[in-house]
């Protein structure tokens, strides 16, 4: 088992993982979590140091805290394998970016998420919520930061408006350039911090500026955003795990293009909880809250009391949350179906050598 002071604890092994591990381990394996993952295989940190292993049959993702033995027979020297992965803590999931009726795990294990959004340009309300969603229902604590405030003309109003759509997670303006809130961010980072939000918000810059304390220089590539639209291209093309000061980890990702729901009805309601509040007080409890009598809803909409884009963001990210939901239950139902054909089949085809 590993022991205080490896470099295994540098990425959170702690005593509950360790009663976790010495439960759940198959035998002559060892501890690790995943660092980074590309073409079936990833880096590992073990309490020796880092090793590279087969990701084995089940999904891996960052942030996994795995099992891990070396391959005695394999041709390349020091290869490790992947034995299981054990329970975990949080997950990122949004709806697959392939368009499959299934989730992808974006990160895991992951205390506290960052929402980076630039705020020296038109700020994505929209897009927030989605991600402040996504968060809520892995598990996390969401922190938005409007990064690049040193270049935002009205950041004093911008910072008013995310914080409004934003109940419950903290909202802070930062300049990784002029160190501006930095020091309050890394103040309400704890354990994993994951980086969310689209390319050109500048989340390697930041990150850069939070590992700065503890590499001493900058850990990931950055690079500048177009000029015409503020947009910036894939400097981050993997999630990778990384500690920094405090005992802390954090995982830089690839810009964000779509952030489907998936499974995220409760993360949802958190984001919106004046909304669901309201929901409670309707006349019928399968109001639709488009033209029902009795709509709470709707009667705070009248009065001004909800704002008419914030509700249009609610209704549409539970119709694609419902909808994915049902694309999930179809795949399942149709592999259902495939199994008891193939047990049929099998079954027929027993009885048959019976009777001969």
């Amino acid at each position: 088992m590993p022991e205080n002071n490896t470099p295994l604890t540098e990425y959170g092994w702690n005593a509950t993982l360790s009663n976790t591990f010495t439960t759940l381990a198959p035998p002559d394996s060892a501890p690790g979590r995943v660092l980074r993952v590309d073409r079936g295989r990833c880096d590992v940190a073990v309490a020796e140091g880092t090793v590279r292993a087969l990701t084995g049959s089940d999904p891996l993702c960052t942030g996994d805290w795995v099992t891990v033995a070396e391959i005695r027979d394999s041709r390349e020297p020091e290869m490790h394998t992947v034995t299981s992965i054990l329970p975990r803590s949080s997950s990122i999931v949004r709806s697959s970016a392939s368009g499959k009726s299934e989730g992808q795990t974006l990160a895991a294990n992951v205390d506290t998420v960052v929402i980076a959004t630039a705020s020296d340009g038109d700020v994505d309300l929209g897009r927030i919520e989605r991600l402040l969603a996504l968060t809520w229902e892995s598990g996390a604590t969401p922190v938005v930061a409007l990064t690049k405030s040193d270049a935002a003309q009205y950041i004093s109003d911008t910072l008013a408006e995310v914080s409004a759509i934003a109940p419950g997670a903290t909202v802070l303006a930062v300049s990784a350039e002029t160190n501006e809130g930095m020091d309050v961010l890394d103040a309400v980072l704890d354990g994993t911090v994951a980086i969310l939000g689209p390319s050109g918000a500048g989340k390697s810059t930041l990150a850069n500026a939070l590992l700065a304390e503890t590499t001493g220089n900058n850990r990931l590539e950055t690079g500048r955003v177009r000029a015409g639209d503020g947009k910036g291209r894939h400097t981050t093309v993997t999630r990778e795990l990384i500690p920094f000061s405090g005992g802390r980890t954090l995982i830089d990702t690839p810009g964000l293009r779509g952030v489907g729901m998936w499974n995220a009805a409760e993360g949802i309601d958190k984001a919106f909880p004046e909304i669901e509040e309201l929901i409670a007080e309707c006349r019928f409890s399968d109001c639709a809250h488009n033209s029902e009598p009795g709509c709470a809803v709707l009667s705070a909409l009248g009065r001004g009391d909800i704002d008419e884009r914030r509700l249009a963001s609610y209704r549409k990210l539970q119709r694609e949350n419902a909808w994915n939901a049902a694309r999930s239950d179809a795949r399942l139902q149709a592999e259902r179906t495939r199994e008891i054909k193939v047990i049929s089949r099998q079954l027929k085809s027993h009885y048959r050598g019976r009777d001969l």
